[in-house]
């Protein structure tokens, strides 16, 4: 793999840091900023809505931008929004602070996955973009327990001021080991609009907020069971929540071969997991160890929907790849809050500190049911199916059409030189 991938994994792992770190510090937050819990957990949806904002409107606007030259612009965005949130004198600049930390992110994945499916051979784009979301989850391993540690002891700013280093340095590792990809004669803002209307990517994009919000749906409340449910006292907290990093990492390694080889069915067999590992988790969750291996394998398979997405999502808008690349990190923003959301209603329905889980068995099965209508489509007679390797039916049609027309030609002048010679 080259070394450039390197860089944006580098730069993934800021970012999941980021994002997540918040989760963990809002104790801290609210007793120095003199709100309460509640009030600062809408810190964590203030990312979010950066996320769901910037991802088009960000790729919009630099769709004329050289791919290295955007990253670069996007990555000290999202440095300068970690300075804000650092220095942030009151809740409301800290609020705006994440906001502006969250608008590049969703963009950032976005030229991320493309610029990462052409530094490769076909074949194996999508393991280069999984290795590009490996720096996403070592954050949930690495990143956020240790920025949740830094900030218990040195207070909560230090942490937005160490993830501000780590973007200063992954703009240095964009700048030396990204190439230059020159611009394609057809990217523009309209163009990639126009393949964000393709029925099969709207259909993608469905399938993300409906089956990732099943993930949400009990990852926006994980802390909670550990205690309440599974028995563990607060110390565990750190270790549950290291866990299910643990399992985003296997997802992804995983993901990145199965996805190269059947994008379809890894996407359907992922999603199917899903419903199953949510459906059985409030019964593990009673006893601890089988809780520790639930947890791990919900990180695993959630996350293993992430990358046939991703690739779904771009080989369909075909020549204009960015924006819809970017717009699937809005959608899985979207599962975030709609799944925390849906979770929480269920919980203050009285039903139980696992019940969400069976809500994101629900939401796991409605976006299989998507997935697969989409692909039930996608057979359809005319359709252009993804193959192995990022193509299409159509395209291989086309290849073998202009094949078997190559040899007939050759052979007709074979025989006609036949003809003169004799």
């Amino acid at each position: 793999m080259p070394l450039a991938l390197l860089a944006l994994a580098v730069s993934a792992f800021g970012i999941g840091t980021t994002e997540f770190v918040m989760m963990g510090l809002l104790p801290n937050v609210a007793d120095d900023l003199g709100t309460s819990v509640p009030t600062a957990g809408h810190l964590v949806s203030a990312y979010a809505i950066g996320v769901v904002l910037g991802a088009p409107l960000l790729t919009g606007l630099g769709s004329r931008i050289p791919r290295k030259r955007m990253l670069l612009l996007l990555m000290a965005l999202f440095t300068v929004g970690n300075l804000a949130s650092a220095f942030a004198p009151g809740y409301g600049w800290l609020l705006a602070g994440r906001v502006l930390a969250g608008l590049p992110h969703g963009a950032f994945f976005g030229v991320g996955a493309v610029v990462a499916a052409r530094l490769v051979p076909q074949g194996r784009q999508a393991r280069a973009v999984a290795t590009m979301f490996l720096g996403l989850t070592v954050a949930n391993i690495v990143g956020v327990p240790a920025a949740t540690l830094l900030g218990q002891h040195l207070g909560w700013r230090a942490t937005f001021l160490v993830v501000a280093v780590i973007g200063l340095a992954a703009m240095a590792a964009l700048a030396r080991l990204v190439p230059q990809i020159p611009r394609e004669a057809h990217q523009d803002v309209r163009h990639e609009i126009r393949a964000l209307g393709n029925r099969q990517v709207v259909l993608g994009l469905c399938t993300a907020v409906l089956g990732f919000a099943g993930v949400f749906a009990v990852y926006s409340y994980l802390s909670s069971m550990t205690t309440e449910a599974m028995g563990f006292g607060t110390s565990s907290v750190t270790l549950v929540l290291a866990l299910f990093g643990i399992g985003m990492t296997l997802g992804a390694l995983a993901a990145g071969p199965l996805t190269d080889r059947a994008l379809r069915p890894t996407l359907y067999g992922s999603l199917g997991a899903l419903a199953v590992v949510l459906v059985v988790f409030p019964f593990a969750a009673q006893v601890k160890w089988a809780a520790l291996v639930a947890v791990v394998l919900l990180g695993a398979v959630g996350f293993m929907t992430t990358t046939p997405l991703q690739m779904l999502v771009m080989n369909k808008a075909k020549d204009a790849p960015t924006l819809a690349s970017a717009s699937n990190h809005s959608a899985f923003n979207l599962a975030n809050a709609g799944g925390a959301w849906l979770g929480g209603v269920a919980i203050s329905a009285g039903w139980g500190w696992t019940s969400p889980a069976l809500v994101g068995a629900v939401l796991a099965v409605a976006g299989l049911a998507v997935a697969v209508t989409a692909g039930a489509l996608d057979r359809a007679p005319g359709a252009s199916r993804i193959v192995a390797g990022g193509t299409t039916a159509r395209d291989e049609r086309r290849t073998g059409e202009r094949e078997t027309g190559e040899r007939e030609t050759g052979q007709r002048e074979t025989g006609q030189r036949t003809t003169a010679v004799h």
